[in-house]
């Protein structure tokens, strides 16, 4: 069983490999093995996820060197949580891709998109803080590409701003890593644990340091504000399976803030108790951010974006309280909205792909398979803002019982509440403006061609202008199977709301393993038999 923990870091990063070595000028090859290997690595994912059910925490320590000396891998309930959502994800959006064509439109996109799941995949595993560090370049890098896939303008200038904002991310995590080091002497999680509570409070003073930091670093990643700028124009402007893919890159950045909040800084220590007071403020104003550019978009890609960081915004309130049911409801909720945002990023990139790459809510002729794309941005949205009977809703309803024990429980509802109002208007208009009007218009064409006897196509509409238009739409080869792909991230919405009592007896047993870190700390710092001294 140990040596299946490495398999997803492994798996993707030999497919990748493979892709560019021997397939590189045939795309059919690229698809069968890139599809094939993803797949695999959610059958491994779910092996995985079903031997972590019971509560073991498994380590693979590479080299066979014990912790702290080497560098290990580690499963628990969250990490193999995190590997299965990633997985389901990725395929379905790779389904996607395939079936609109956007994975021919540059070179070495399923290789870029292997490599890119094996950082996220390593991200999870990691027992290092450095090998995490390590495994967010290689995720980092890899997005860089798929960021820029198809090329343009707006798509290039976005691109450089997302790289320049995480190069100083980095460098940011790097000097973080190294102030803990300096003080603890070690970079292994559980054995840095063990060390920060063994210091005094009174010479906390370059841990606190290092934790804040930490946590700069981790609100960049997770698009916190005011740290969250870089988000809208890179997810609204990268094609859209690469967006819908990118819905569980800011939750790497929430898994970080978990990880390490409730392992190596809890919030009832002097360290996490400052990480703690600056999480609740930040995640409200960013709740309020993401609700009102919802509100006010006049993009359906930066709609979709802001929907992003609004999630995130609910997601973090709820991490930020540092309790059992908080952590609980927002593993309840980070599954619904990397389902929802994925989804939506797609239905967005098809009515891009039917309206000749644009996007923004002004009224256009009546679409291809409008009827259809409709219903699936109706029920997207749903989910999204958090209406029933759909899993928002009950995230949401987690979100708000878990924090009623919290002082200042009364802004926070009200907040998450009324913000939600505004996401519901934002999407009726956007919805309105997309898909209601131009079914209007065409039946005003349709009447005033009867009475008249000839053809009528309704007023005259607006033409695009040059700076509006994103000329690289991918051209779709199945869109049957993109139709597919999106209902499979709608799918796992309703069994998200069918099977809530399952889903949130798992996250609470997630929980509870976090806040007793006691088989953390003996599975990963034991001297394994046979292994190196």
């Amino acid at each position: 069983m140990s040596h299946f923990i490495i398999a997803p870091v492994v798996l993707p990063a030999m497919m990748g490999g493979l892709i560019i070595l021997w397939m590189r000028h045939d795309l059919l090859l690229q698809r069968v093995f890139s599809t094939a290997g993803t797949a695999v690595l959610l059958c491994v994912s779910l092996y995985l996820a079903l031997h972590a059910s019971g509560g073991e925490i498994f380590v693979y320590r590479l080299g066979n060197w014990p912790a702290p000396f080497g560098i290990v891998l580690m499963l628990d309930r969250l990490a193999a949580l995190m590997l299965v959502l990633t997985s389901f994800l990725a395929l379905s959006v790779q389904l996607y891709a395939i079936g609109s064509g956007w994975d021919r439109k540059g070179w070495h996109f399923h290789a870029l998109w292997q490599f890119q799941l094996m950082g996220l995949m390593g991200a999870f595993l990691t027992g290092d803080a450095f090998n995490l560090f390590v495994f967010f370049e290689v995720l980092l890098i890899a997005s860089y590409g798929l960021m820029i896939h198809g090329g343009g303008g707006l798509r290039l200038r976005a691109g450089v701003q997302y790289v320049v904002i995480n190069l100083m991310g980095s460098a940011l995590f790097l000097a973080a890593l190294g102030t803990l080091y300096a003080v603890t002497g070690t970079l292994n999680m559980a054995d840095m644990a063990l060390r920060v509570a063994e210091i005094p409070p009174e010479d906390t003073a370059l841990v606190r340091t290092g934790a804040v930091l930490l946590m700069l670093v981790f609100a960049i990643k997770a698009a916190l504000v005011p740290l969250h700028f870089w988000l809208p124009s890179t997810y609204g402007n990268a094609p859209g399976p690469v967006a819908a893919l990118f819905a569980i890159m800011s939750k790497v950045g929430v898994y970080a803030i978990i990880r390490f909040y409730t392992l190596i800084f809890p919030a009832e220590s002097v360290i996490g108790s400052i990480v703690a007071d600056m999480l609740l403020p930040a995640a409200l104003v960013t709740l309020v951010v993401g609700q009102i550019g919802i509100l006010g978009g006049r993009h359906l890609g930066r709609v979709a974006a802001m929907a992003a960081i609004a999630s995130i915004g609910t997601l973090i309130v709820a991490v930020s309280m540092f309790t059992p049911e908080g952590i609980s409801a927002a593993l309840y909720y980070l599954m619904h909205s990397t389902l929802s945002a994925g989804a939506l990023f797609l239905i967005s990139d098809m009515v891009a792909q039917r309206r000749g790459g644009n996007l923004w809510l002004s009224v256009r002729p009546r679409i291809a398979d409008s009827g259809l794309i409709a219903a699936m941005f109706f029920a997207a949205t749903v989910a999204v803002a958090g209406m029933p009977p759909l899993s928002g809703f009950l995230g949401k309803l987690l979100v708000l019982d878990a924090t009623r024990a919290d002082p200042w429980w009364v802004g926070i509802w009200a907040t998450i509440l009324i913000t939600s109002l505004f996401a519901i208007l934002g999407f009726a208009r956007a919805g309105s403006t997309l898909f209601w009007k131009p079914f209007q218009l065409q039946q005003e064409a349709r009447h005033h061609s009867d009475h008249h006897g000839r053809e009528h196509n309704g007023p005259i509409l607006p033409k695009l202008e040059p700076d509006e238009q994103i000329q690289d739409i991918g051209d779709a080869v199945s869109p049957a199977l993109g139709f597919a792909a999106t209902g499979l991230l709608l799918a796992g919405l309703v069994a998200l709301t069918l099977l809530a009592a399952p889903a949130l007896r798992m996250t609470e047993a997630i929980a509870d393993q976090l806040f007793d870190p006691g088989p953390y700390f003996q599975s990963v710092l034991v001297h394994q038999e046979g292994a190196r001294p």
